[in-house]
């Protein structure tokens, strides 16, 4: 088998694995929390921030959910790591935003952060300060789901197939997932064009 076949098997392994339950009580959250007109923070860090920044395109678009994403300003994000630090960036910029109990924010990671092992401590930060507000937190996670996964409200896990490949499944399929919520019919307001 070559390496492009043993990947799309991968792929296909992978879809059936995803437990579409979580997707299900996701989309239920999702729509209380576009009810409540709560807004929606998508916070990731390499591949998983640019599958955040389309992400807010489609919530809003497509959902009707006021939705941002941190990393889209590049200037403030910028100057937040120089001034204050990359471990607290996530959580000054939400408490910036007036983040309350009716907001949320949905987290993209590949491993979900680890205190121990000091990594996207950012990510960890960020969940605390929301949790200290009583926000919700929505993720998809990759490998074990970390402390993100551990302290979510509602996370979908992208399963190991393949130890080897976990950063490009996890992304590739953070974007599987989100498009799965976005086209569901009780949360989409508005069709695609095509």
């Amino acid at each position: 088998m070559s390496f492009s076949e043993s990947f799309f098997s991968g792929c296909k392994d992978l879809s059936s694995l995803i437990d579409a339950d979580r997707v299900e009580d996701m989309v239920r959250e999702l729509q209380q929390l576009r009810e409540r007109k709560g807004r929606l923070f998508f916070i990731g860090v390499g591949g998983s921030a640019a599958n955040c920044s389309h992400a807010v395109n489609d919530f809003r678009k497509l959902c009707g959910i006021e939705s941002y994403a941190p990393t889209d300003n590049v200037s403030e994000f910028t100057a937040r790591i120089n001034d204050e630090g990359w471990e607290t960036v996530f959580s000054t910029w939400l408490s910036a935003s007036n983040f309350s109990d009716a907001d949320a924010v949905f987290v993209m990671s590949v491993g979900g952060g680890s205190i121990e092992k000091n990594v996207s401590v950012n990510l960890i930060k960020a969940v605390d300060f929301v949790r200290e507000r009583d926000g919700k937190v929505f993720a998809i996670c990759g490998r074990d789901g970390g402390y993100v996964g551990s302290n979510a409200d509602c996370e979908v896990r992208v399963p190991v197939v393949n130890a080897d490949l976990v950063t490009p499944y996890s992304e590739a399929f953070q974007a599987v997932i989100w498009h799965c919520i976005v086209s569901h019919p009780e949360l989409q307001m508005c069709p695609t064009k095509w």
